[in-house]
């Protein structure tokens, strides 16, 4: 009775870690992976990892840290997270002058953490930020950012181009920084609206960067994931139909260079070292 009792909780416990992973409540794919992982503890079946793997489509770092569990073991893998991201700060700390304006859109863990990082060791900037329509992702990066002591100015997300060229009294952004939910080998996969905001970086000659852990890339087609309308018109007429895309494709014609536990690397540099 206790057996089964122990197996029902931990059963109820990986369902609620599969369904925050679905309802974004568990946000930034390193944060994804490692509640996949935790659930996949409770129940280390086929069947648990079949659900998580497909609880998020636009996630390989999901699938490739259940994947790299089995030959690296638990240790190892949580190591990987903390190693990855140690060599991404100093990197990030490397491109950041004193007194640059940094955008960056939604909320990435890798992003958040390596500005953390550079403002703790010394280096003086301010952060101009989108607020992610319709979940509002970028509020909770402009929270995490300013009580470490950044300075952060949210925009709406359709301001991007206004933040990221001077106009109206802001400062014309020095760096892009973004996040990636899939490197793939002619761009990356990230939040709607990075796409957009890649391609006005690009003409404006402002450098974009993707910041993420090499478990990130995939060599699989990655679908882009659709979401309930409603997240976007709760109670809209019944005849209005809503288009809610999750992703965005980035070319790599936008992208100056992936920032991983690899160093700083071209996209296709990136992809050689992946496959090596």
């Amino acid at each position: 009775m206790l057996k089964e009792w122990w197996q029902n909780r931990k059963r109820k416990k990986v369902e609620r870690i599969i369904e925050d992973i679905k309802s974004i409540k568990i946000q930034g794919a390193r944060n994804i992976a490692k509640a996949a992982l935790k659930a996949y503890f409770l129940i280390p079946t086929k069947e648990t990892k079949n659900k998580l793997v497909h609880a998020r489509p636009t996630e390989p770092m999901l699938v490739n840290t259940l994947h790299n569990f089995e030959h690296l073991g638990k240790d190892k893998t949580l190591k990987h997270f903390d190693d990855a991201q140690e060599k991404i700060n100093s990197l990030v700390y490397s491109l950041i002058k004193d007194n640059y304006v940094i955008f960056t859109h939604c909320h990435s863990t890798n992003v958040i953490n390596s500005l953390i990082y550079a403002k703790k060791n010394g280096k003086n900037f301010e952060v101009y930020n989108t607020e992610t329509r319709p979940l509002f992702q970028g509020r909770k990066t402009s929270l995490e950012l300013r009580k470490s002591g950044i300075n952060v100015t949210e925009f709406v997300d359709s301001g991007a181009r206004i933040a990221l060229r001077r106009e109206q009294g802001t400062r014309k952004c020095n760096l892009v920084l973004l996040g990636a939910d899939a490197i793939l080998k002619n761009g990356v996969i990230n939040k709607i609206g990075s796409g957009m905001f890649a391609e006005i970086a690009y003409d404006e000659k402002i450098p974009v960067y993707i910041i993420a852990d090499s478990w990130k890339y995939s060599s699989h087609h990655i679908k882009l994931e659709e979401r309930d309308f409603h997240e976007v018109w709760r109670k809209v007429h019944p005849l209005i139909k809503i288009e809610n895309p999750a992703f965005e494709f980035i070319p790599k014609k936008y992208i100056r260079g992936i920032i991983s536990e690899f160093g700083i690397l071209s996209l296709d540099n990136f992809v050689k070292k992946i496959k090596n």
